[in-house]
């Protein structure tokens, strides 16, 4: 398993696909627990990527991750934005001076600095109802070295049975059962985004 800075900009450019293809999905997980809008702001935080890819054109895999972020956190309203925001920053910073990705154990420790930023950010924990609860077990395939869809799908169908700890879903206590958190939906789209890249 490699990952090049090439392979990198594949990850995110299906993974913004991804997020227009199913904005209204997003929106409409969210609608019952949130604001409704998770789509639109993950919209909104793809095409600013794009858009800034296109003047900087970053050309490694931590400056990639930079522009990624940067994106997230100016135009991503809500939680989400500085969510992933503060993942992609730490993985700017686990992957400075790196040209390659050389093992799914490295992609493992670098995504798992992601997860800490979320952590942090949002304190946050596994099974809260939250994007984490898909980040984990990522990490956790990632470092045993696999990842499938089937893996992500599981993890983003867990939170489905949870009762919300944090953010606007946590207002609705036992309510919030029955839905998969929108966070970890996006997550899983991003996610979905590596291992088709991978293949």
């Amino acid at each position: 398993m490699q990952l090049t800075a090439k392979d990198v900009q594949t990850w995110f450019a299906t993974f913004t696909d991804k997020i227009k293809e199913n904005k209204d999905y997003l929106s409409d997980l969210d609608t019952p627990i949130g604001d409704g809008d998770h789509g639109n702001n993950m919209a909104r935080g793809v095409n600013a990527y794009e858009e800034s890819f296109e003047q900087k054109q970053p050309e490694t895999i931590s400056d990639i991750f930079q522009v990624f972020s940067m994106a997230m956190i100016s135009k991503v309203g809500g939680a989400s934005g500085p969510l992933y925001g503060s993942a992609l920053m730490n993985m700017v910073k686990e992957t400075k001076g790196i040209e390659t990705i050389d093992s799914y154990e490295q992609l493992g420790n670098i995504i798992e600095q992601g997860l800490a930023g979320i952590k942090k950010r949002g304190k946050t924990a596994f099974e809260d109802k939250t994007m984490v609860d898909v980040w984990e077990p990522v990490v956790q395939a990632l470092k045993e070295g696999s990842l499938s869809k089937e893996q992500i799908a599981q993890a983003k169908e867990h939170t489905k049975d949870l009762i919300a700890k944090k953010g606007r879903a946590s207002y609705l206590g036992e309510r919030s059962k029955g839905h998969i958190d929108p966070g970890a939906a996006s997550s899983a789209l991003l996610f979905d985004a590596l291992v088709e890249t991978m293949e």
